[in-house]
């Protein structure tokens, strides 16, 4: 179920994709090593698990794309596809939400060179 809100986080940008590939992440480690593995190989996705379960946080470089996808993307879309202003105002606390809650995340130190996902 966290796996499938994640990934529809990825298209619908009132949804942070972060929280819920780690609680996904969190679940498969104890009901489905074979799926937390698959996660952890995940090329996208996989570094940032490993990161949280390893330190409990993610990069400045994950938080970024999450809140500019969600501002940029979703803010347009309130913006512009909705007419009535009491959905906008709903849209952008949706949006709102979302945003703390990435932010509330714990934001790992910077790895020597670049910060990593």
């Amino acid at each position: 179920m966290f796996l499938t809100l994640a990934l529809a986080g990825v298209f619908l940008p009132i949804l942070p994709t972060t929280p819920f590939v780690l609680v996904a992440a969190a679940c498969f480690a104890r009901s489905s090593p074979k799926w937390h593995q698959w996660l952890l190989g995940n090329r996208s996705f996989g570094p940032m698990i490993r990161r949280w379960e390893e330190q409990r946080c993610v990069s400045r470089r994950v938080k970024a794309i999450a809140l500019i996808s969600m501002l940029g993307v979703g803010g347009f879309s309130v913006l512009h596809a909705v007419q009535k202003p009491a959905l906008q105002i709903a849209g952008l606390a949706l949006i709102a939400a979302g945003a703390l809650v990435v932010l509330r995340i714990p934001t790992c130190p910077r790895i020597t060179g670049r910060d990593s996902s």
